[in-house]
C-alpha cells in the first residue's frame, strides 16, 4: 500500500475511473435446478434417471425477498453471467475505494483540515426587564 497521501489520492482517482468504466451489472448468483416432474409415465420416473434439467436461474434479493429469474437460453445465461461478474468487480472496487479512503483519513494530519469557526451567539434584541 502506498504510504503518502498524494500516492493514495492518485490510487483513489484510479479506482474512481475504473468504477466509471464498468458496464451493465447486477447482483445475484446463477444456479441450476434439476428434478423429477412427478408424472408416473415420464422417463424421469425411472429410478436411475437424474430428472429434467439443468434449468438455469438467476437468484437475487429485492427488499429482503429472494427473487428468481429463469434463464432459458444460452444467450440469456451468458448475459446474466457477464452482469453478475461485473457486479463482483464493482464490489471489489468499492472495497478498495473504502480501504484507500480510510488510509488517507488516517495519514492526513489534523492540521491540514480547515478548522471550523466557532459560531458566536448574537446578542438578544429583546429588552431586558426593568427592575
Amino acid at each position: 500500500m502506498p504510504n503518502s497521501v498524494h500516492e493514495l489520492e492518485r490510487r483513489r482517482a484510479d479506482i474512481v475511473q475504473k468504477i466509471a468504466g464498468l458496464g451493465d451489472l447486477r447482483p445475484g448468483s446463477i444456479t441450476t435446478t434439476q428434478g423429477k416432474c412427478g408424472k408416473p409415465t415420464c422417463h424421469c420416473a425411472e429410478a436411475d434417471h437424474p430428472g429434467h434439467g439443468p434449468h438455469w436461474r438467476l437468484t437475487y434479493k429485492v427488499e429482503g425477498r429472494t427473487r428468481t429469474q429463469s434463464l432459458p437460453s444460452a444467450q440469456e445465461r451468458q448475459k446474466a453471467e457477464a452482469e453478475v461478474a461485473e457486479f463482483r468487480r464493482f464490489q471489489q472496487l468499492n472495497r478498495d475505494f473504502v480501504e484507500v479512503n480510510t488510509a488517507i483519513c488516517q495519514l492526513r494530519s489534523v492540521e491540514s483540515v480547515a478548522p471550523e469557526e466557532k459560531k458566536r451567539r448574537k446578542p438578544s434584541k429583546r429588552k431586558s426587564p426593568k427592575r
